[in-house]
């Protein structure tokens, strides 16, 4: 059965104007499937982490479109934008952004709460049932400053899925990390997409992560110069 299509640009522009006005995304057009595993790569400074903000809705200033799951997100406001980020994506970035005087289980839940679908109670066991996954049930109720960086950042894999999003996207989510750690996130991220369905969208300049990604974007000079069909 031919997988959907969970997100797709057409012909996205970007230009930032300080100090000089410069292009820096060109005509950017392509597809993602529903549970695919993608990688963005690419030199510094050719428009990956530019993509992926437009692509997350946190960046609104661009011309062309954006869609999500089959719905035009471009052109919506500031306040409809947020909705459809606390409810479709998860985040996971270089530095976890874990606020270190909660414990792992508050971090977890708080996209959730602040969300408000569900009771305290029901986020609570959801929050555990994540922390299991990752195999840190037992860091549940430390401080978040009290466990190592291969821990935090497993829990911010946690905290990006309590909200259970059609699409989890990565900033460099292995940069870090030492190896064995950073395996721990690339296998994660596979049995998510494989077992859990869930669309994942990395931008890395890890070349050996991206070869154990289903497919990567190339990109160059704010163009995407290999689909990596």
């Amino acid at each position: 059965m031919e997988k959907k299509i969970i997100l797709q640009t057409n012909n996205i522009v970007k230009y930032f104007h300080e100090p000089v006005k410069f292009k820096a995304l060109k005509d950017v057009s392509f597809e993602i499937k529903e549970s695919e595993f993608l990688t963005i790569t690419g030199k510094s400074g050719c428009g990956k982490s530019t993509l992926m903000y437009i692509l997350s809705t946190m960046d609104s200033d661009y011309e062309g479109e954006l869609f999500i799951d089959g719905k035009k997100i471009s052109g919506q406001s500031q306040d409809q934008l947020a909705m459809i980020r606390n409810k479709n994506i998860g985040f996971v970035f270089q530095f976890h952004y874990l606020l270190p005087e909660f414990t792992c289980l508050k971090n977890i839940m708080i996209p959730a709460l602040k969300l408000g679908v569900k009771s305290y109670e029901q986020i609570e066991y959801e929050a555990y049932q994540k922390l299991e996954l990752l195999d840190i049930k037992d860091q549940a109720l430390k401080p978040a400053s009290k466990i190592s960086g291969g821990q935090q950042q497993r829990v911010a894999i946690a905290r990006a899925l309590i909200n259970d999003p059609k699409i989890i996207m990565g900033d460099e989510p292995t940069g870090n990390l030492d190896s064995k750690n950073a395996k721990v996130v690339l296998d994660t991220f596979k049995e998510l997409s494989q077992e859990g369905g869930q669309t994942i969208i990395v931008v890395t300049h890890d070349t050996d992560f991206a070869k154990k990604s289903d497919r990567t974007i190339v990109m160059a000079d704010g163009e995407i110069i290999d689909y990596g069909y």
